[in-house]
C-alpha cells in the first residue's frame, strides 16, 4: 500500500479544511487508518483514527468535536474534515495505515505505512 495525502493549505482561524489520503493497493479496506500531525520542533502526535469499516472512530482530545475522520473504501480514500481551526492546529499532517484492524491506536508504532504529509497552516 502507498499513501498520498492532499488538501492542506493556509486558512484563517475558525476556517475549515478537508484532507484526503488516497491509497493504492487492494488491502486498504482491511486495516484501520489514522491521521497524525507534527508541528515544528514538536514530536509527531496522534490526531484521529478509523476502523476498517468506517463505523468506529477515535480522536485526540485536542481535536474532538472539531475534526471528523471518514473513509470511502470504494475509493480507497480516508478523509479528515477539520472545522473551527486554531493556530495551534498548524502542522504537517500525515495519514497512516494501521498494522492491524485495531482502530484505537494512538501510537505511531501501530502504523506501518505513511503518506508524505500535507502542510496545514492556520493564521490568527
Amino acid at each position: 500500500v502507498q499513501l498520498q495525502a492532499s488538501g492542506g493549505g493556509l486558512v484563517q482561524a475558525g476556517g475549515s479544511l478537508r484532507l484526503s489520503c488516497a491509497a493504492s493497493g487492494r488491502t486498504f479496506s482491511s486495516y484501520a487508518m489514522g491521521w497524525f500531525r507534527q508541528a515544528p520542533g514538536k514530536e509527531r502526535e496522534f490526531v484521529s483514527s478509523i476502523s476498517w469499516s468506517g463505523v468506529s472512530t477515535y480522536y485526540a482530545d485536542s481535536v474532538k468535536g472539531r475534526f471528523t475522520i471518514s473513509r470511502d473504501n470504494a475509493k480507497n480514500t480516508v478523509y479528515l474534515q477539520m472545522n473551527s481551526l486554531k493556530p495551534e492546529d498548524t502542522a504537517v499532517y500525515y495519514c497512516a495505515k494501521g498494522l492491524t484492524m485495531n482502530y484505537r491506536m494512538s501510537e505511531a508504532r501501530g502504523y506501518d505505512v505513511w503518506g508524505q504529509g500535507t502542510q496545514v497552516t492556520v493564521s490568527s
